[in-house]
This record gives structure tokens, sequence and C-alpha cells, in this order.
């Protein structure tokens, strides 16, 4: 992991045209503004986290034969481990 200090205002630049700029510093906290191209996917980490926990979750979940007939499909393939 690369750490860096950077004041308000200042920036950082990464390979792909992304620019992360500091926009202000305080005790709660630091706001950061980040510029980049439409193609790249910006996440907060707990986000990505939750949404990986319940892709998990759904990956195990089991499907009832009733619901899948109501989609039109067959019976459920279940995953493999």
């Amino acid at each position: 992991m690369l750490i860096l200090g950077r004041r308000e205002g200042e920036s950082i630049l990464i390979d792909g045209g992304i620019r992360i700029v500091v926009v202000s510093c305080d005790r709660g906290g630091v706001r950061i503004g980040i510029e980049a191209p439409g193609s790249v996917k910006i996440l907060r980490g707990e986000i990505a986290d939750q949404v990986a926990k319940e892709n998990q979750r759904a990956a195990t979940a089991p499907v009832s034969p009733e619901f899948m007939a109501s989609l039109g499909l067959g019976a459920p393939v279940k995953p493999s481990a």
C-alpha cells in the first residue's frame, strides 16, 4: 500500500486518467473528490464488501421449483462448490 500525505486542494494522479483530490479535512474526516473516466467503476469499500457477501449468499440459497417456474425456467441448477 502506498501512503501519501496531501493537503486540501492537492491531488493524486493514477494511471488511466484517475485523479483524487483532497476537498476538505477536519476532525470529522477527509472529503475526497474522484475524477475518472465513465468506464471506471468506483465503489466505497463497505459497499463492495456488502455486494460480495450478498452474491455469496445468493449463490448458496436454495431456489424453489415454484419460483423457477414463475420465471418460465425449469428446475434450478445447483451451484458447484
